[in-house]
């Protein structure tokens, strides 16, 4: 098993304290496995969800096995001042975050209409791109500051396949991809790595799959399991890594998917709304 305590104590030594990592849709899915992978390696945490009740489990459980310090913020990520308000928070608490992995997201997979999508269009608009954005810039520019810091943005194969009824997450996960590959070239000479992550299918609550099918993909390789997933995308993190696209499926299915005819990708959308 991949160990980070090396990494963090590396961090430790530049901080001159215990770092701390900001992981948003921490009650839950990877935000979990990010949250325990730096918690085994010493690091203190931020979580931040709008779980209240799993957040505060998850932060008990997490602080009483590894000895860490776990903070917790119950709050809504997808509005238009989220990330304002939650840097603020950071600055009126004295906190300064070392690490910030912006993991939360939300996924459906459906033809959009309006007005009844509406909700849901703004939603993932500000939860992925307004949010991701306004938090890498705010803990960023202080990361610069004190030239030191690592951000993990969380993308997704989605990036690389435009295709009907993933409108919407691949857009914004496009553009995740995009801004922080983009990004990572401004924060580089100041000590601080930017990383974006593209994961295939994982095995989460998310997309919701159902179980036995799930767990079929999992066997046969089409599905990773999220421990696997989370400390690949931690190694790339560490080695200051611009992209980190685990998997082989990761590079084989966008190009089968992009390379079907026009014709293809309609007859089978059809199919599916049918």
């Amino acid at each position: 098993m991949r160990d980070f305590k090396k990494d963090i104590d590396a961090l430790r030594e530049r901080c001159g304290r215990t770092p701390l990592a900001l992981i948003t849709g921490a009650s839950s899915g990877m935000g979990v496995i990010y949250a325990r992978e730096l918690a085994r390696a010493g690091c203190d945490l931020l979580l931040v969800s709008n779980q209240d009740a799993q957040l505060s489990q998850v932060a008990s459980e997490l602080a009483g096995a590894y000895g860490v310090r776990c903070l917790t913020r119950y709050q809504d990520l997808a509005t238009e001042t989220a990330a304002d308000e939650l840097f603020a928070w950071c600055q009126a608490e004295g906190l300064l975050v070392d690490i910030l992995i912006n993991n939360a997201g939300m996924f459906f997979f459906k033809e959009l209409i309006l007005p009844d999508d509406r909700a849901r269009v703004e939603t993932i608009l500000a939860l992925h791109v307004g949010t991701v954005t306004r938090l890498t810039l705010l803990h960023g520019n202080e990361m610069k500051k004190r030239g030191v810091g690592y951000i993990l943005n969380v993308a997704s194969m989605a990036s690389a396949i435009p295709a009907p009824g993933l409108t919407l997450y691949a857009a914004t996960k496009a553009y995740l991809k995009t801004f922080s590959q983009s990004l990572y070239f401004e924060f580089r000479p100041h000590g601080v790595g930017l990383t974006v992550v593209c994961p295939a299918a994982v095995a989460t609550p998310l997309y919701r799959i159902k179980p036995e099918l799930m767990a079929w993909g999992v066997r046969i390789g089409l599905i990773a399991t999220p421990d696997w997933l989370v400390r690949r995308a931690l190694r790339g993190m560490f080695r200051r890594k611009r992209v980190v696209r685990p998997g082989l499926t990761n590079y084989l299915i966008p190009c089968l998917v992009n390379a079907l005819p026009n014709a293809c990708v309609a007859a089978i959308w059809k199919k599916l709304t049918s």
